[in-house]
């Protein structure tokens, strides 16, 4: 009986298994491409934030463009990586503060529509322009685009930095986590049940500022940030040192500016009072640091930041400068925040066609580490890459470099630089920035020009690297308008140097880094830096309104004639002159790009022997 009842049993159906739930799939701790982009899902939401910038009496809301891996719609759980941006509805044309001042008063000039400040890239409701949907979801991750306030189908009102931007952009964060209200197009309430309340966020530029902004929050569930030539303070976008100082490329461009005109939400007539406040308060006149620039600093909150922090800068990058990335940099060691570096020869661009696989490789490595806990070794490589000049990469443990040491070199009568005390002599320059840039003006340091000071050492008899911040100590006076002392740190010799400018390498095939769609390929040619072939190179540059010499918060009397002792530093640089050439300091009033132009005819007097530059340089 015993043996017919097991025969009758083994004769009846096998019950079928239960489909195992979706899981990532971890090979060697590193999440592999598993799950299909051409099968996402997208989702469409808009977020309550906490703020109501355009006054209407509700609260502003930002829309989220997501594509997640399918599925999700069956128990996975992923986590999200964040671009947030004002640029993907676009923007009108607006006029740029006029910058030559001719007396009372701030007139506007005229703007020409080829001059208007380009999107960061593609626009449209669904359409994903880059590589995070190629290449990141097929590893488990949703990818999100964001119009923040005041642009595409967000409301409220775009800021430049203000508070309800960065609270507008952390609205994304919280909705994820399941700390915020959302709804669908048809107004339904909706909420992220596929998300595991975890987040990243990237993006270069503005794209690249939002996540900076949101980390000083200090917000849950943020766990990584890559920063791309992105702001940490505003006032070091649009000021230096007391001075009115533009961005590269956008002379006489302020916070209003680009407020209007990243305006594309609907209805964008309702943000004219604010933006009329933001003309009020930026205070062009004085150039000076208080509360409008504070509410824009987020270097002052960089001990409440819970993320990873990756940041990425061009070394010749003149519009998002420097010193934006670098005193993030110093300040996150200072708060013992977790961080990598990435400093490429290019300028304000994306490094990740530079360099494609180690860029891929990277990132890859940074967000399986933040955000799905994987082991797999991101916080023992080395902190920093950078790229030299030949452009090969090196790998270091630090930036500044170990072992950099402070070396002073002497501005000397008869334009001599180096370590010998000279003679304390008085040199006088008359400005003429108003009319010649700085290109012309620093040209040919031999030659006589009564328009600058130009001071070079002898011929190097090996390279000298530069990395780290350079710093100016100049006793002065002025007798003018102009209230402008500006540093330019010149390598001279002739030599074929990087531009700020990269070009697709159609030379060769693209290369297919994800999983491509009809009308998105998921490939990208490589890109190469642009060059170019010349006596000189002007390596960094700094400013400073000699009203402000005591303080960025105030201005102090200037008497006319009356010597100053000055100090300022210029933007950080990682820079090698070579063997052969000459480094050259040149003192001018005006930076015809930069600064705001007075009437020519201000006389600049530096008392050569009492004024040096201190470089930082490395072995």
């Amino acid at each position: 009986m015993a043996a017919l009842a097991a025969s009758l049993l083994a004769a009846l159906p096998t019950p079928a298994a239960a489909a195992p739930d979706p899981a990532l799939k971890i090979v060697n701790n590193r999440t592999q491409p598993v799950f299909s982009r051409a099968d996402a899902v997208h989702q469409q939401v808009d977020v309550e934030t906490a703020t109501d910038s355009d006054r209407d009496g509700k609260r502003d809301t930002i829309r989220m463009r997501i594509l997640r891996p399918k599925e999700t719609d069956a128990g996975l759980k992923v986590a999200t990586i964040i671009e947030a941006s004002p640029y993907w509805g676009g923007g009108p044309d607006v006029p740029f503060h006029e910058v030559d001042l001719d007396g009372d008063g701030l007139p506007l000039g005229k703007r020409s529509a080829e001059s208007r400040r380009p999107s960061l890239a593609a626009a449209g409701p669904v359409t994903y322009g880059g590589y995070y949907d190629n290449y990141y979801l097929p590893r488990g991750y949703a990818v999100a685009e964001v119009d923040n306030v005041g642009s595409g189908g967000a409301t409220g009102c775009s800021t430049s930095g203000g508070r309800n931007e960065t609270l507008g952009a952390k609205a994304a964060v919280d909705w994820l986590a399941g700390r915020a209200k959302g709804w669908d197009p048809e107004g339904k309430p909706v909420e992220a049940t596929w998300s595991t309340g975890d987040s990243a966020m990237m993006g270069i530029s503005y794209n690249g500022t939002l996540p900076t902004a949101v980390a000083s929050t200090g917000v849950k569930g943020l766990k990584a940030i890559v920063p791309i030539s992105g702001i940490s303070s505003w006032y070091d976008y649009y000021r230096a040192n007391g001075g009115v100082v533009a961005p590269g490329g956008y002379q006489g461009e302020d916070t209003d500016v680009l407020a209007k005109g990243v305006n594309s939400r609907s209805n964008p007539e309702v943000c004219a009072p604010v933006h009329d406040a933001l003309t009020a308060e930026q205070d062009r006149e004085t150039g000076d640091y208080g509360p409008f620039w504070k509410e824009r600093d987020y270097l002052k909150d960089v001990g409440k930041i819970r993320a990873g922090v990756f940041v990425v800068h061009g070394l010749n990058d003149w519009n998002v400068k420097t010193k934006n990335s670098v005193q993030l940099w110093d300040a996150l060691k200072k708060h013992g925040v977790p961080r990598k570096m990435w400093l490429h020869q290019a300028g304000h661009s994306n490094p990740m066609p530079l360099r494609m696989e180690e860029w891929l490789r990277q990132t890859h490595q940074w967000f399986d580490y933040w955000l799905y806990g994987l082991e797999n070794g991101a916080l023992d490589e080395p902190k920093v890459d950078v790229e030299q000049a030949d452009f090969t990469w090196k790998r270091q443990s630090e930036w500044p470099a170990r072992g950099t040491r402070e070396q002073t070199l002497r501005l000397n009568s008869g334009g001599r630089l180096g370590t010998w005390p000279g003679f304390p002599v008085k040199e006088t320059l008359t400005d003429a920035g108003r009319t010649v840039k700085a290109e012309q003006l620093v040209a040919a340091p031999d030659a006589q020009n009564p328009n600058r000071l130009a001071y070079t050492t002898d011929v190097l008899k090996k390279d000298l690297r530069i990395n780290g911040v350079p710093k100016l100590s100049v006793v002065a006076s002025l007798r003018g308008t102009s209230p402008y002392v500006t540093a330019l740190l010149v390598d001279y010799g002739k030599d074929t140097r990087a531009t700020a400018g990269t070009a697709a390498d159609t030379a060769q095939p693209p290369v297919c880094y994800g999983q491509g769609v009809p009308g998105d390929t998921g490939c990208a040619y490589r890109t190469r830096h642009r060059t170019e072939s010349a006596d000189f190179k002007i390596v960094s540059r700094g400013w400073l309104d000699i009203r402000n010499r005591n303080s960025l918060s105030r201005q102090d009397e200037v008497v006319e004639g009356r010597e100053y002792a000055l100090k300022w530093g210029m933007e950080p640089q990682e820079y090698v002159v070579k063997k052969g050439h000459r480094l050259g300091v040149v003192l001018v009033s005006t930076d015809y790009d930069h600064t705001l132009r007075y009437p020519a005819g201000t006389r600049m007097s530096v008392r050569a022997g009492l004024s040096s530059v201190t470089l930082p340089v490395s072995p």
